[in-house]
């Protein structure tokens, strides 16, 4: 879908959780389609004017190859939820503008890294604040299930939902940060926000495991030592 778009927003990608229904294996480093979901997930924000991925350390490397350059943050204590990592990623964003003397974007679009088909969301989520940016909008899928972790929002509203202190956001659900926030929900096509949880889902969408992508086959081995 292409279409208005707002003037000028920032991105947090969120790409931190524990994967303990895939045995520890980060989600960000699952591969489709010959990428990794964090870099096809920062394809889908290509647009944004300041990127934060809230992650842990081992990223970088992913990163310095991706071909983007966002802000890698953690929050703090490590896996302490969404919404922690929303508040890290939203001071890193506000502490890069004001060392590069360029104003915080008016809209921020959180986005979990885990929805392979999220690229399809963001423009219809980009739009609709175009068309009415009364407030903020949060993806609703066919089956009625509202996504915050795939949201176009109102920064000065996401600013005093965090402005508690990092310290109150650990372990806080999205939605419990966003009781005060206004929101409108926002249809987005099928599938666009369909996540990852498991390796059944994994397999729906064709994601392998990176480390055994990258490994040789059997075949391939013997053949190197021929």
């Amino acid at each position: 879908m292409s279409g208005p778009q707002p003037a000028g927003y920032d991105a947090v990608i969120l790409a931190g959780g524990r994967s303990s229904r895939l045995g520890g294996e980060p989600k960000a480093e699952l591969v489709v389609e010959g990428e990794t979901l964090l870099v096809r997930t920062l394809g889908a924000v290509k647009g944004a004017v300041n990127v934060a991925v809230a992650g842990p350390p081992s990223l970088a490397r992913t990163l310095s190859n991706s071909g983007f350059a966002p802000l890698l943050v953690r929050e703090d204590p490590p896996f302490a939820g969404p919404a922690a990592a929303v508040g890290a990623a939203l001071t890193a964003i506000g502490s890069h503008s004001a060392e590069s003397g360029t104003p915080r974007s008016p809209w921020t679009l959180i986005l979990a890294c885990d929805m392979p088909e999220a690229h399809r969301a963001v423009p219809v989520l980009l739009a609709a604040v175009h068309a009415d940016p009364s407030c903020s909008v949060l993806a609703v899928d066919a089956a009625g299930k509202t996504q915050p972790l795939a949201g176009v929002y109102r920064t000065e509203a996401l600013l005093e939902a965090v402005a508690s202190g990092p310290g109150a956001l650990a372990n806080l659900s999205m939605f419990s940060m966003l009781a005060r926030v206004q929101w409108r929900e926002v249809a987005v096509p099928e599938g666009s926000t369909a996540d990852v949880d498991t390796w059944d889902d994994a397999g729906k969408w064709g994601i392998r495991s990176r480390a055994r992508t990258a490994a040789p086959s059997s075949g391939s081995a013997a053949a190197a030592k021929d």
